[in-house]
């Protein structure tokens, strides 16, 4: 069976809910905090890969630096985002769920589901 990694942020309470869930499906995962760890190029280009998303479906608007880099209105290849993403770790939307060569975004959190 393939490996569960789910793609997180200690204090979001998404993630936290979404630990609640795949606990009580009796479902092993590996959690990555990219806040600390950061993210590679590879690594971003993979999670987008297996989840069939873009770059820009992956953006978390909310975040201070997503309005600081004025996201909403520049037009950035999607090189540029994945780049923006790597120095901005924060930039990723979460948490996402890789299992396999496929993937979600646990938003909300029921569409994990699909991996099993």
């Amino acid at each position: 069976m393939d490996q569960i990694t789910v793609y997180e942020k200690p204090t979001c309470t998404t993630c936290r809910n979404l630990f609640v869930l795949l606990k009580e499906e009796g479902v092993d995962f590996e959690k990555v905090d990219y806040h600390v760890l950061g993210l590679r190029t590879e690594e971003v280009k993979d999670i987008l890969a297996k989840t069939g998303l873009s770059a820009r479906d992956v953006l978390r608007r909310r975040e201070p630096v997503y309005k600081e880099l004025d996201l909403g209105n520049r037009d950035l290849s999607e090189d540029e985002l994945v780049a923006l993403m790597v120095e901005h770790p924060a930039l990723l939307e979460r948490p996402i769920v890789l299992k396999g060569d496929r993937g979600v975004l646990a938003r909300p959190i029921d569409k994990v589901r699909e991996l099993f």
